[in-house]
């Protein structure tokens, strides 16, 4: 364990995980979902990730408040000062705004590194250097940085950074050029192939006084909804304060709010594996243990026949899953859903939203 008693985490635990359907469900999300290849949910993994980074007692999780029960179950070392909890799900915007106002009254010194609870980090100790140089960088800087990871495939699921081309020996964090969120298919692979873009893994790093400023300059309108936040979090009024706040904030992403439009973005490349395990095709790519056709075969008995790089999951005990024949689909098995698609993503999206129209409350 380590760290700066200034270094902090923020770790944002309150998605509902749409498209990981139909394992995860609205009163389950994913992050708080055994996954098989973690050996844990996705929240303890990630949680022990940034545990080997900053202490233990610096680490906060945002959630909701249908959520709360999961994360002190999953986290019980968590101290109940760090969890904060919001009325409703509002995009990452009105998130980080809470947040970042609630440590700055913490401490104004503080510089923070914000994650989704649902990535999958690999190389854990390329990324443990990573994140502490980031860190350090941040504390001494007035800069927003985001982390960047090589893209290993022009995937559409994930947003893309362009980087100003510097001078040769030039150091990291790099200037942003451009953002851009989940381009299609064809923009992907131009963007891939030019060798001048990372995708966004959603890995924030910034000193809170650098946040608040940024926030209040790029989002005025979200800032003067939190007005009189010194004198009502950490205190009884919290509570009804922040309903009032979120029952005005209209949803919206921390990027598309904030990073977009400052001047302040920097980007440092992060070389350790990583993976938004969004929906069911990232969630295929990052399983390693396939059959010699490409499947991966989870559950107690899966018989594949034929078929060929397809995802079989079941979370069902005493029943066989046999297939034949199949090619490039997803076979998700629950206690009361079959789930049969093609893993193309675009298909899945599209398929999942006309499900989602039809599906019975009890289901989703």
């Amino acid at each position: 364990m380590s760290g700066d008693n200034h270094h902090y985490c923020i770790l944002m635990a309150g998605g509902a995980g749409r498209r990981f359907w139909p394992v995860s469900r609205e009163n389950r999300p994913k992050q708080f979902i055994p996954i098989r290849d973690l050996g844990s949910t996705f929240l303890r993994h990630t949680f022990d990730k940034f545990a080997k980074v900053v202490p233990v007692e610096n680490i906060l999780v945002t959630t909701t408040e249908r959520y709360t029960g999961m994360v002190r179950e999953i986290l019980p070392e968590l101290a109940p000062e760090n969890l904060i909890v919001e009325p409703y799900i509002r995009d990452t915007a009105p998130c980080l705004t809470y947040a970042t106002y609630k440590l700055f009254l913490r401490d104004p010194e503080a510089t923070v590194v914000v994650s989704p609870a649902d990535h999958l980090i690999r190389d854990t100790r390329i990324f443990m250097m990573s994140i502490s140089h980031a860190l350090r960088y941040a504390a001494r800087h007035d800069e927003l940085i985001v982390l960047g990871t090589v893209p290993t495939r022009p995937d559409t699921n994930f947003g893309y950074i362009q980087i100003v081309p510097g001078s040769d020996g030039e150091k990291p964090p790099f200037k942003v050029k451009t953002f851009t969120e989940k381009p299609d298919a064809e923009l992907a692979r131009v963007f891939v192939e030019s060798g001048e873009f990372l995708w966004n893994a959603g890995i924030f790093i910034w000193n809170v006084r650098t946040a608040r400023e940024e926030i209040e300059k790029c989002m005025p309108l979200l800032a003067s909804q939190f007005e009189g936040w010194q004198k009502a979090l950490d205190t009884p009024r919290e509570k009804k304060f922040i309903d009032k706040v979120y029952g005005g904030c209209q949803r919206q992403s921390i990027a598309y709010g904030m990073l977009e439009k400052t001047r302040r973005a920097r980007v440092y490349p992060a070389k350790f594996r990583w993976d938004d395990i969004g929906e069911w095709q990232t969630y295929y790519d990052m399983v390693e243990e396939k059959d010699p056709a490409g499947n991966v075969l989870q559950g107690e008995v899966v018989i594949p026949g034929d078929s060929r790089n397809t995802l079989f999951l079941t979370t069902t005990k005493n029943k066989v899953l046999a297939v034949q024949g199949l090619d490039s689909f997803m076979v998700i098995d629950t206690d009361d859903v079959l789930f049969i698609c093609p893993k193309d993503a675009n298909t899945y999206k599209n398929f999942l939203s006309v499900v989602g129209d039809k599906l019975p409350e009890k289901y989703k």
